[in-house]
């Protein structure tokens, strides 16, 4: 990765996570960055998840309740207690795409990154940017 391409990667991290502060006022973490971090840690733990799930290597009650804990510490790294917001944060089972997302409804008056179903990422990979 060039100097430059890292600058960029670098600004849309910060960019994140100040949207996901705006979204999310309760968050203990109140650094952009390390928040990014941390909730990039729990997409690559979903991501695999999904990943095990879709070749058949868990079945649906194991990705439901392993989803379940990782869904906690995502709520508690957001701060969030509230059923509406986490309602509308899951963890998507197509290994194909991001992991942990967020509802359009949720999202659609926000200002965060989103895929072209329109649901929220909560964590994005931008390496791939």
């Amino acid at each position: 990765m060039t100097k430059t391409e890292n600058y960029i990667m670098n600004k849309r991290i910060l960019k994140h996570g100040e949207d996901l502060l705006k979204i999310f006022p309760n968050t203990e973490e109140r650094d952009p960055v390390k928040l990014c971090k941390k909730l990039f840690r729990l997409e690559n733990k979903a991501h695999e998840l999904s990943t095990q799930y879709c070749n058949g290597d868990i079945d649906y009650d194991n990705w439901l309740d392993l989803g379940d804990k990782i869904l906690s510490k995502v709520a508690e790294i957001l701060g969030e207690k509230e059923s509406f917001v986490l309602l509308n944060i899951f963890i998507n089972s197509d290994a194909r795409g991001h992991a942990l997302k967020m509802s359009e409804q949720f999202t659609e008056d926000k200002k965060i990154m989103s895929d072209w179903g329109g649901y929220g990422i909560l964590a994005p990979d931008f390496r791939d940017l």
